[in-house]
């Protein structure tokens, strides 16, 4: 076994729940702590912890990652009410992607993990749609009230000089529902630049979206914006590269999505982003082979599982039955961590482990050895159908004889 490649600067862990926190330990422990001297410091996301400290642990989390610049995340449950039951919690605590993404701003870049044994559900595809998630406000970041008796509902602005704005909603006779979304002119413009970079960076064309036809102002503002940034900065740039930014309404570009050959950066707002990326990863194969990677203005990285916690997956490992979890995504949050980790503290040998781990997990799958999620779809057929310490152990013994 070679000597471990030594790291200068920890890791920030976010440890997540159900079937994926029981593979996270699993990963860890057969593809990098025989090869990396891993150093990470450990914050648990799970959900009974995040109840038990009000959900004080993921704040912390996302300052640690300020702190330290880098950090990978597993899968969490976002508490509905039927999990505030099955979990005895105090309350229906709010998203912690949507809180971290929140606390650091940025953009979400979300990219299938292609084999070439495994084509698109979408026949026109032949090239990785990227989706650029905005990761500040909207949905995530509301206001709710359940008015049982109707009345006047109302938007409300009090400006610091103490200038009161009102916009009347609706008057409504009945019971209704409220709800109000901010964003902010500045993590909008960080929102454009870092598409307009990714898409250079990647040379592939930007395609952007909204519904400013029926939100006049919220989403206008968007579609300003990015128009605005792109003629001052970008345009002659673009034009350099050979690539295009290209804007309409958020129906159009899914109707022409169905149809482009891939190799795009799909800018979307939050909430458009969390739909369409769960879209494009599935059209593309699976959930599980999506990278994902939250990119701040202010020079922080979260990479992170973008799939959920595989519920199902854990009731049957709780019973003691065999799962075929598919394990890629979580890896790749980890090679991406460990990538950034160190780029930024100038680790050679580190970058080339990551590098090395990801092919591996490509070619393994490419020769016909695989998880029963891609086993269903590859062609041709899988030689040999794994369970998930099955897949773990075949990439370990095959990264062990290439560093060997």
């Amino acid at each position: 076994m070679p000597q471990k490649i030594t790291m200068t600067t920890p890791l920030v862990e976010l440890d997540g729940d159900e079937m994926t926190r029981v593979l996270w330990p699993l990963v860890k422990e057969k593809l990098i702590l025989p090869f990396v001297d891993l150093k990470t410091e450990y914050y648990d996301l799970g959900i009974e912890e995040r109840d038990r400290t009000d959900d004080q642990v993921t704040i912390d989390a996302a300052r640690a990652i300020m702190q330290y610049g880098v950090g990978v995340k597993n899968a969490t449950i976002t508490p509905n009410a039927d999990r505030v039951k099955e979990y005895g919690l105090k309350k229906q605590w709010k998203s912690p992607n949507g809180t971290i993404r929140a606390m650091l701003d940025g953009t979400v870049f979300r990219k299938p993990i292609m084999v070439n044994n495994i084509r698109p559900a979408v026949r026109s595809w032949e090239k990785p749609i990227v989706v650029g998630r905005h990761a500040y406000g909207d949905v995530y970041k509301n206001a709710e009230i359940f008015a049982e008796h109707g009345g006047k509902l109302e938007i409300v602005v009090t400006a610091r000089d103490g200038k009161v704005t009102r916009e009347t909603v609706m008057d409504v006779e009945g019971p209704a529902i409220l709800q109000g979304v901010h964003n902010t002119v500045a993590s909008i413009e960080s929102f454009a630049r870092a598409c307009f970079e990714y898409a250079l960076d990647q040379q592939i064309d930007c395609w952007f979206a909204t519904k400013d036809t029926i939100s006049k102002i919220y989403d206008q503002r968007f579609k300003d914006i990015f128009q605005e940034i792109f003629a001052a900065e970008y345009r002659e740039r673009f034009t350099a590269a050979g690539i295009e930014f290209f804007y309409t309404l958020i129906d159009d570009v899914v109707a022409r999505m169905m149809k482009t050959r891939g190799g795009i950066l799909w800018a979307c707002k939050n909430y458009d982003g969390d739909v369409m990326s769960d879209m494009v990863a599935s059209a593309f194969g699976s959930l599980a082979m999506m990278s994902s990677v939250l990119v701040s203005p202010h020079g922080y990285f979260e990479y992170e599982a973008a799939h959920g916690t595989v519920q199902r997956h854990y009731y049957k490992h709780l019973k003691g039955e065999k799962t075929s979890t598919n394990p890629v995504a979580l890896i790749y949050a980890w090679t991406g961590a460990l990538r950034k980790r160190a780029e930024l503290d100038g680790l050679p040998e580190l970058i080339a482990f990551a590098g090395t781990l990801e092919q591996t997990i490509i070619e393994c799958i490419e020769q016909g050895y695989m998880t029963g999620d891609l086993a269903l779809i590859c062609e041709p057929k899988a030689i040999k159908v794994l369970d998930s310490m099955e897949f773990l152990d075949e990439l370990a013994a095959r990264v062990a004889a290439k560093l060997a």
